[in-house]
């Protein structure tokens, strides 16, 4: 089966029209035609778009090898970024429970501490970088914006607050209600505006077209 028959086989599994593929990766219908007729071949890019299109591999187009089962696709990343997330979400949750129960700086320093390993876990698991990487990595970093932030941005805030109020600050994986409700209100507003914005930005960069 020639580049062309495979283009052509792929594209009406699909169940769309030649005018309805060349509009999702960016050329004519005329284009697509004539791939599909073995009168041209498309460009390295417009493979890698058809193979998205087409819910394949550039490896099945440019050389007939069969994409592997889904079963035996690698699911090592998304494991690792799953198994990542939970590790530092426990960090954060163990870290403020010592922290009300004991109100110790320990407190902060195992919640560090399993937050390190968590992404040390997810990070492993994107080596080396595919497909199955790119979709691992928002779904770490979707939840994490919000979890990895939290406990640095608490210390610098117990600090700050506790110098602006003459006193010494204390490191603490929350928020303290040290100097004023003004500083402690303003904490909470900067943090879901940066968590707010870095979600948004990660969604549509996911989000954004392939094709130019």
């Amino acid at each position: 089966m020639t580049i062309a028959e495979r283009i052509q086989s792929l594209r009406k599994a699909s169940g769309i029209s030649q005018e309805e593929l060349a509009e999702r990766i960016g050329v004519s219908r005329q284009a697509v035609s004539k791939w599909e007729g073995g009168q041209s071949l498309p460009d390295l890019e417009k493979i890698i778009l058809l193979s998205d299109q087409l819910e394949t591999t550039t490896d099945y187009l440019l050389k007939g090898i069969p994409p592997a089962p889904e079963g035996k696709r690698n699911r090592g990343p998304l494991l690792a970024s799953i198994a990542g997330t939970i590790l530092n979400g426990a960090g954060l949750i163990a870290a403020v429970a010592i922290w009300v129960e004991r109100q110790t700086a320990y407190a902060v320093a195992i919640g560090l501490i399993a937050m390190l390993i968590g992404t040390g876990i997810f990070l492993l698991g994107q080596w080396p970088t595919g497909r199955e990487q790119e979709a691992a990595r928002r779904s770490f970093l979707l939840p994490n914006l919000w979890i990895l932030p939290f406990i640095p941005l608490s210390c610098l805030f117990n600090l700050l607050d506790g110098v602006m109020g003459g006193f010494s600050g204390q490191l603490a994986p929350i928020p303290l209600l040290g100097n004023s409700l003004v500083s402690f209100s303003l904490y909470w507003i900067l943090y879901l505006v940066f968590g707010i914005a870095a979600t948004r930005a990660l969604l549509k960069s996911a989000a954004k077209p392939q094709h130019v």
